[in-house]
């Protein structure tokens, strides 16, 4: 049997008895997940919290200034910073910020793609965030958030992050990257509903990892189709007659005022703001 076989097999397997290892949230993101769902947290103790991971506050600091915030006074305080992001949407800023600790390996072959998918998810991220704050403009009361979204993007492939853990144990098939994605392609879907449920990450995280593969719109609109606007800006859709048809029906809903979206103007200033924040 083949290592790509072989890993294909193990997978399978592993996925059928539930002993698949899962990746976990870093310690500081879990500490803030709690802490937001506290009924009297305040402001200075999530702060405090923050804190404890000196490297997350300086990119919650620069995040708080940053043109993405659309903010020009700037703050100089960690505490400034989490007022000024908010006790509500802290929760999913510092997870999104705090999970490139997920992405590193010892082993550079290993590392390569672990780089790779990590990139990917940026990209996923700030495409369909951008779509989506052009979106609000459109339609400001849309119950749509902003940081779920960018976490959502970061988070709708995460399964594939297991899958290189396991492949770990293999390395003759990162000769095989091809190969690689196309088992990543096969279970992470599954893999990744695993993954946000042991993180305690509700329906709206899990519906997006499991269908934006799909090339078809939701109705009414989901977080899942802003993350299929940005598999469509990636290329992602094998059927050029169904891209066409989801992009006319998100035209329809006025998701996108064009459907070369990902060349206007605004689209591309947003969208580096926000790429911006993870590099």
């Amino acid at each position: 049997m083949s290592a790509q076989q072989a890993l294909l097999t193990i997978l399978d397997q592993k996925i059928q008895a539930d002993t698949l290892v899962l990746p976990t949230l870093p310690e500081i993101a879990l500490k803030i997940r709690r802490i937001a769902e506290l009924p009297d947290t305040s402001l200075a103790n999530m702060a405090e919290v923050v804190a404890q991971d000196p490297a997350l506050a300086a990119r919650l600091v620069k995040l708080a200034n940053s043109a993405f915030l659309g903010r020009t006074i700037k703050c100089s305080t960690l505490l400034q910073a989490v007022t000024r992001i908010g006790l509500s949407q802290i929760k999913h800023v510092a997870t999104a910020l705090a999970l490139e600790q997920l992405f590193v390996s010892k082993y550079p072959v290993v590392q390569q793609q672990l780089d790779k998918l990590w990139r990917e998810n940026i990209q996923v991220a700030a495409i369909s965030t951008a779509c989506l704050k052009l979106y609000q403009q459109q339609h400001p009361a849309t119950v749509f958030s902003v940081d779920k979204m960018t976490l959502c993007g970061l988070v709708h492939n995460i399964g594939a992050l297991a899958v290189i853990a396991e492949a770990e144990r293999h390395p003759e098939v990162f000769g095989h990257p091809v190969f690689l994605h196309n088992v990543s392609e096969k279970v992470a879907p599954y893999i990744s509903i695993k993954v946000l449920q042991a993180w305690g990450f509700d329906e709206e995280f899990q519906t997006a990892a499991k269908n934006w593969r799909l090339c078809k719109a939701s109705q009414p609109p989901e977080y899942t189709d802003f993350i299929r606007l940005a598999a469509i800006a990636r290329g992602y859709y094998k059927s050029a007659e169904a891209e066409m048809q989801l992009l006319q029906h998100y035209l329809e809903q006025q998701l996108i005022a064009v459907p070369q979206f990902a060349k206007q103007p605004q689209f591309t200033e947003l969208y580096q703001d926000i790429r911006s924040l993870f590099t």
